[in-house]
């Protein structure tokens, strides 16, 4: 008999153990997949052409599921003699509703509102430009740390990505520690933002809302503490170039499941290379184009098919007669215009295509040639165990390339899941290493059957 995979969630009605037939499916497809994954691993192909063939032959393998499909899924076979046929209703509403939108929706997305259950915290706009709006959140202790925290996130997510809701809002509980919190709310661009460079994304953006938290806050050393979180990775460039110039304005960094050495970007490395990278991508930079947020979307859900694709199509069976309600998903698959193409052509080739943010003075930006060395001040890098976008060891790199003391905290979950849920639900696990080089285990509610000991993060058999 073999087991499905550990966290596989697809095989768990009764029918799948009780039933003859669908044990024998069951059974099949795992032995099938089996037979497909050791013919990849004893192919006689380089390091990285193997890793291709495995990605897309997982992505054959997941897609030929049993569970995927309606006459052979016990769950909605029984949820249509159930409801008398009404699950199958709902299942063709939903794709109908999906092909109107061009993607695959994985959540109610009539749920959240903006303001009314979703980013309440209370918070105005105290600057806005053309690419961005920042907002000063209200203050919730009587007295507030003198540095004030400015938050970048990435341009494909909305800002509310951490402000959902209220039990699991980082601003809020920043908020409640006495923070006064600054956040950029990036803008959609459309076309009259083609022409956009990176050079003008951090002069009129990261600057400016640098230079506003400063004058805003109330500190006396006008200094403060910068949260670059998840992709924003052009924060970093940025603060290679201010301590090259000699600004000391910003007191510490946070970066949140993020890489700065893109040498092993796990299997979002499959969809950018040379090839991948095409004719039409080249001409639509060249004629300033927007890239679209449902592709990059798309490319995120297949990094998780198993979570993220085949669910919703069971669904759409259906095997439940409705979406899931969960705010994560509101803003966790980018859906809107995200980026200018010039500045995404320029990131996809200098960082994960020629990996050249980690060389010394190898990018120049600003006018100013970068080293991440130069970057002293105290560093908190967290990544998280099961973060598909970046891996943890990449991100443990990070500690490697900047010059100042850096903490490294690895958190259980995924790449978004690990950063906004709360520890006060003692739901989660973390792992430190300490400064004798021990590494230890800090739990939170988590079993004895919780992830094990640690390796070291840059031995490559870990």
């Amino acid at each position: 008999m073999i087991e499905p995979g550990r966290g596989d969630r697809r095989f768990q009605a009764d029918e799948w153990r009780d039933n003859a037939w669908y044990s024998l499916l069951e059974q099949t497809y795992l032995l099938n997949a089996r037979l497909l994954d050791d013919m990849v691993e004893a192919s006689d192909l380089d390091a990285k052409a193997k890793h291709k063939a495995r990605f897309f032959a997982r992505q054959f393998i997941d897609s030929m599921s049993p569970a995927n499909f309606a006459a052979t899924n016990p769950d909605a076979l029984r949820l249509a003699l159930e409801t008398g046929g009404e699950s199958v209703k709902a299942g063709l509403d939903n794709l109908l509703a999906d092909l109107k939108r061009g993607r695959i929706s994985i959540t109610d997305e009539t749920a959240f509102e903006v303001g009314r259950n979703v980013a309440v915290s209370k918070g105005s706009v105290v600057f806005e430009n053309a690419l961005f709006q920042l907002i000063q959140y209200a203050p919730l202790t009587e007295q507030v740390a003198h540095r004030p925290l400015l938050i970048v996130p990435p341009c494909i997510n909305k800002f509310y990505i951490l402000d959902l809701q209220p039990e699991n809002s980082f601003v809020r509980f920043a908020g409640e520690q006495g923070q006064t919190v600054f956040l950029m709310s990036w803008c959609n661009p459309g076309p009259e933002l083609g022409q956009t460079t990176l050079g003008r994304l951090r002069r009129a953006g990261r600057d400016q809302g640098r230079s506003r938290s400063r004058w805003r806050s109330a500190a006396p050393t006008r200094s403060m503490r910068w949260a670059g979180a998840w992709a924003a990775r052009s924060c970093r460039r940025r603060l290679a170039v201010l301590r090259a110039r000699g600004d000391k304005s910003l007191a510490s960094l946070t970066l949140l499941t993020t890489m700065l050495d893109f040498s092993s970007p796990g299997d979002l490395g499959v969809f950018i290379d040379e090839q991948r990278r095409g004719a039409a991508r080249a001409a639509r930079s060249a004629a300033g184009g927007i890239y679209p947020g449902k592709e990059l979307g798309f490319v995120f859900q297949t990094l998780r098919a198993n979570d993220l694709i085949w669910p919703y199509v069971v669904i759409e069976l259906p095997a439940r007669a409705s979406r899931p309600r969960r705010s994560i998903c509101c803003t966790g698959m980018p859906t809107a215009p995200t980026c200018p193409d010039r500045c995404t052509a320029w990131y996809l080739r200098n960082m994960y295509l020629e990996n050249n943010l980690c060389v010394p003075n190898r990018l120049t930006m600003c006018d100013t040639t970068v080293d991440l060395g130069r970057i002293d001040m105290p560093s908190y890098v967290l990544a998280t165990q099961e973060d598909h976008i970046v891996p943890w060891r990449a991100a443990y790199r990070t500690t490697q390339l900047l010059g100042g003391k850096s903490q490294f905290v690895l958190g259980a979950s995924g790449h978004i899941a690990g950063v906004i849920n709360p520890a006060s639900k003692n739901k989660r696990s973390y792992w430190i290493d300490g400064s004798a080089g021990r590494r230890r285990r800090a739990m939170a509610g988590v079993g004895e059957d919780g992830p094990g000991q640690l390796v070291d993060p840059l031995d490559a058999n870990g």
